[in-house]
């Protein structure tokens, strides 16, 4: 337990440091046509270096928030406010998926087509049986990218034969403790997995999460390129890496909607019943909002 503390403190000391040496540094991390530079961003993507520095920024964010309660607020605002952009632009994505289908049924019910191309100036002509299976990939963007969007329009599905009879402070603070406990480990989890998930499906010799930097580094002068290209079926869609950038802008935007939970239901909890719902930016139909 001793050495867990210690390691814990160790790597929080370490954070500010780490940090200021990456920023005064971008070349060796950002420079991807170097191979070495590419296995530092590779390695500390899904590192502990990185997850405490996001951690102390969180700590000290939050601790003059504290102070100064108008910064949680205006973070809330900020965080709510792109969750609810990025859900609002690619929730059109169900749109999409529904409109591409009727094409496809039509092509090969009608017209008996074997391909289709889409596209403005440029044609992007594929197989039929491509575009069928590109549809997962609108799917995935509803799920991955409308996550946080959902969760700021309350359209979650919640548990509430606990939390309903709840009194307003009890609800804030089941929300925070949520937040701290469940949401934000959850997201971390599988920001750690999804990034050498991505990145063994992108460059060559394959990376591991158990791989020390110095074993990686000395991979670098092979490492290449090698984008996953691979297809379930003749013909088939084969752009799968996809996926995988989306399960990391999933974890991405759930940790960062996480903070705002904890933000919010904090300071809904400091300030009262008149500070609920404060600054919440929800999508409300014509007929709502005519007060019908």
């Amino acid at each position: 337990m001793i050495d867990l503390i210690v390691w814990i403190v160790t790597n929080l000391v370490m954070a500010p440091w780490n940090l200021l040496r990456a920023l005064a540094q971008p070349g060796a991390w950002l420079d991807w046509s170097n191979g070495e530079s590419l296995v530092r961003f590779i390695y500390y993507g899904g590192s502990s270096e990185l997850f405490f520095v996001v951690f102390a920024v969180f700590l000290a964010f939050t601790g003059v928030g504290l102070w100064r309660t108008g910064l949680l607020w205006r973070a809330v605002r900020v965080l709510e406010a792109f969750a609810n952009t990025v859900g609002r632009i690619f929730a059109w994505a169900g749109l999409l998926m529904v409109l591409q289908q009727i094409v496809i049924v039509f092509a090969q019910r009608v017209f008996a087509s074997s391909q289709l191309g889409f596209g403005f100036g440029t044609t992007f002509t594929f197989d039929v049986s491509w575009w069928s299976e590109e549809l997962r990939l609108y799917n995935a963007m509803l799920v991955a990218l409308c996550c946080a969007y959902t969760y700021v329009q309350q359209g979650h599905v919640r548990v509430d034969l606990l939390y309903e009879p709840a009194s307003y402070r009890t609800k804030k603070v089941i929300d925070m403790v949520g937040s701290l406990v469940f949401m934000m480990p959850m997201a971390v989890l599988i920001w750690m997995y999804g990034w050498y998930f991505m990145w063994r499906h992108l460059v060559t010799p394959k990376v591991s999460a158990s791989d020390q930097l110095d074993l990686m580094m000395r991979k670098a002068s092979i490492l290449r390129w090698n984008v996953e290209t691979v297809s379930f079926s003749p013909n088939g869609f084969n752009a799968y890496f996809l996926f995988k950038v989306l399960l990391l802008a999933f974890a991405g935007m759930v940790l960062l909607q996480a903070v705002a939970v904890f933000y919010r239901s904090y300071l809904e909890w400091r300030e009262g019943p008149a500070a609920e719902g404060r600054y919440l930016d929800r999508d409300v139909s014509d007929a709502a909002a005519s007060g019908h």
